[in-house]
């Protein structure tokens, strides 16, 4: 049942696994090997998919971001978000694992950031070395498709669910090229509500732990602030112009009412149109919700992006 106030408090959620305490120890003990860390993020949530530990692994090793699903996100806030990243002196690039698109440009962008490493080793006298890669990413942001693009067959387990890959494997990319995948590494602790949110949007955060009808109540209302036509196209509806303006009103709590009821409306015309619908005309919040979300992450509303930089 969705609360009023839209506030479930996801941060609360205990998503951190004890299994996890251990790869982070692995992780720790594998980056004395690795010469690049490639960071794969959501391109649709490049914040809130980040994970804030990996800014500490990076800091004596060179760092390349992955904007991964850039087809599902919208290209003109991708394209901020690599001048973003690299005003923060960061290599920043748009992949889009499933039709390769982009993977070329990683490997050169291997190489390049491979240059001053392999310099000093070798004035130490080393010569014909490998380039050691990390690939660290949270789940679910694609990156064992990612990874069995660049490798250009099939060597990382996919699945449409966190938690896939179990553990570690050495990839050869190319012949001076290796790459160690990882499990999907989470971070102990989630401390803001607004990123937690868009974790569950891309389905990061398990939907056990979650209620989906508040999820998708709240990237609804997302979608109707900023991406109305999507909604009306995706669902042959027509979003009425006062339920995306609020009417100001001096009480706060009369004006979050007015907002839920307005929410509630467009997706009670989804669920008619769609057909989610129970005995005696009742809409099926359930069903009506998890086709909201599915459409958002699997790309059906369009190029959405949920986060600016």
């Amino acid at each position: 049942m969705i609360q009023i106030n839209n506030q479930q408090n996801l941060t609360n959620i205990n998503w951190y696994p004890g299994h996890m305490a251990k790869t982070k120890k692995q992780i720790l003990e594998d980056l004395k090997l690795i010469d690049v860390i490639i960071e794969v993020l959501d391109a649709r949530a490049p914040k809130a998919s980040e994970n804030p530990d990996v800014k500490n692994y990076c800091k004596n090793k060179k760092r390349i971001v992955i904007l991964n699903k850039s087809d599902l996100a919208d290209e003109n806030i991708s394209n901020q978000w690599i001048e973003y990243y690299k005003k923060n002196n960061i290599a920043c690039l748009k992949v889009e694992s499933n039709t390769g698109k982009g993977i070329k440009e990683v490997v050169n962008q291997i190489k390049l950031e491979y240059k001053d490493i392999e310099n000093k080793y070798i004035e130490k006298g080393r010569t014909g070395k490998s380039i050691r890669v990390m690939v660290l990413g949270v789940p679910n942001v694609g990156k064992s498709t990612f990874i069995n693009k660049l490798a250009k067959r099939s060597v990382a387990k996919v699945g449409n669910k966190p938690g896939v890959t179990k553990g570690k494997q050495w990839i050869k990319i190319e012949e001076n090229i290796e790459l160690m995948d990882t499990p999907g590494m989470l971070w102990p602790k989630l401390d803001d509500d607004v990123l937690a949110m868009h974790l569950a949007y891309l389905n990061t955060i398990g939907q056990n732990a979650i209620d989906n009808e508040e999820i998708a109540y709240s990237l609804l209302k997302y979608l109707i602030d900023n991406y109305k036509d999507k909604i009306e196209k995706r669902y042959d509806i027509i979003v009425d112009e006062d339920n995306r303006n609020l009417i100001d009103k001096a009480n706060e709590e009369e004006k979050n009412y007015e907002q839920f009821d307005k929410i509630l409306a467009v997706r009670d015309k989804i669920a008619r149109k769609k057909g989610a619908i129970l005995s005696g005309g009742r809409i099926n919040e359930q069903k009506v919700s998890d086709m909201i979300l599915m459409d958002f992450q699997s790309g059906k509303l369009g190029r959405i992006s949920i986060e600016k930089p």
